[in-house]
């Protein structure tokens, strides 16, 4: 097997590896799972815990790059911000464009090759976000221009000459599919410990994140804008069926309140009425009232 061949080898497996892994998790993996990756006998681990930037020695390009968490709750979920542009950046190791990781991550670069970028959501624990494809860099920023799928590595060439604005329009919905909605819905469910804030139901594959404030009315993919939901309660929440007071108790609208509908409308819905919702340990992570209030005001609306 050539240089290439092994390499394209080794990058498919690790991607079957943490296909495999996120079934297991829920999407989130830990340090030491992507530690325990072999190829053709050997281990070669996807994430270095010491640098953002991992190049075994097997292979000469970057493998795989690392954002940190951050434990401050009033940023931002994700560290390296979108460009002008909208494509996402990632830093320079350092300010030398000649150190290792900057000359592995510009061969990953120069070959078009798949890499796996972990992103932080707590402690040892990330959301891998695959294939990504760097597309530029821009050595005056001391960067790298990020496509998180084919489809913008192909749009990043095919805009090239637009103005910011037409190209911006083209990178935001995949930056917000494939990487602020996941990490949204991973950094929420982790602050959840991977239960329903209603039902305490524990199946992650049945749990989603339910933004208090909507991302079109403005609202930021922030835990404090989040609950953990099981699906039936986020779509009850979203459809103003049941509502949550800035007190975290919750209310269910008067009309679903007098429905005589069998056995899941009593105990999904109308038993409910009145509890309170079970909060995330840390305080930072509780949904913020006054964005409960926004949102409770349109559920009496609603009612």
């Amino acid at each position: 097997m050539d240089a290439d061949d092994f390499d394209a080898s080794l990058r498919l497996a690790a991607f079957r590896f943490l296909d495999r892994l996120r079934a297991l998790r829920g999407e989130i993996v830990r340090l030491d799972d992507v530690a325990a990756f072999e190829f053709v006998g050997t281990r070669v681990s996807l994430m270095d815990p010491q640098r953002g930037i991992r190049k075994p020695r097997q292979l000469d390009a970057a493998l795989s790059f690392r954002t940190v968490h951050s434990p401050r709750p009033d940023r931002r979920p994700y560290d390296d911000e979108p460009g002008p542009d909208g494509y996402l950046r990632y830093m320079w190791r350092g300010e030398d464009p000649l150190h290792a990781e900057n000359v592995a991550m510009r061969r990953a670069l120069e070959r078009r090759l798949p890499l796996v970028w972990f992103h932080g959501i707590a402690a040892g624990l990330y959301l891998p976000v695959y294939p990504v494809e760097l597309v530029a860099e821009e050595p005056d920023m001391r960067r790298f221009v990020v496509a998180l799928d084919a489809d913008q590595a192909l749009g990043w060439a095919e805009t090239e000459g637009l103005d910011l604005t037409a190209r911006r329009r083209y990178a935001e919905r995949t930056v917000l599919e494939r990487l602020h909605q996941p990490l949204f819905r991973a950094r929420v469910l982790h602050a959840y410990e991977g239960a329903c804030a209603i039902c305490h139901l524990r199946h992650v594959e049945l749990l989603d994140a339910a933004h208090i404030v909507a991302d079109s009315e403005g609202g930021e993919p922030v835990v404090p804008n989040g609950i953990s939901f099981c699906k039936i309660h986020h779509a009850a929440f979203d459809f103003s069926l049941i509502g949550v007071r800035p007190d975290y108790r919750i209310e269910v609208r008067e009309d679903v309140l007098a429905e005589s509908d069998g056995p899941t409308l009593r105990h999904s819905l109308q038993e409910v009425h009145g509890t309170v919702l079970e909060l995330p340990r840390q305080r930072a992570a509780r949904p913020d009232p006054d964005l409960l209030e926004i949102r409770y005001q349109r559920f009496r609306e609603a009612g």
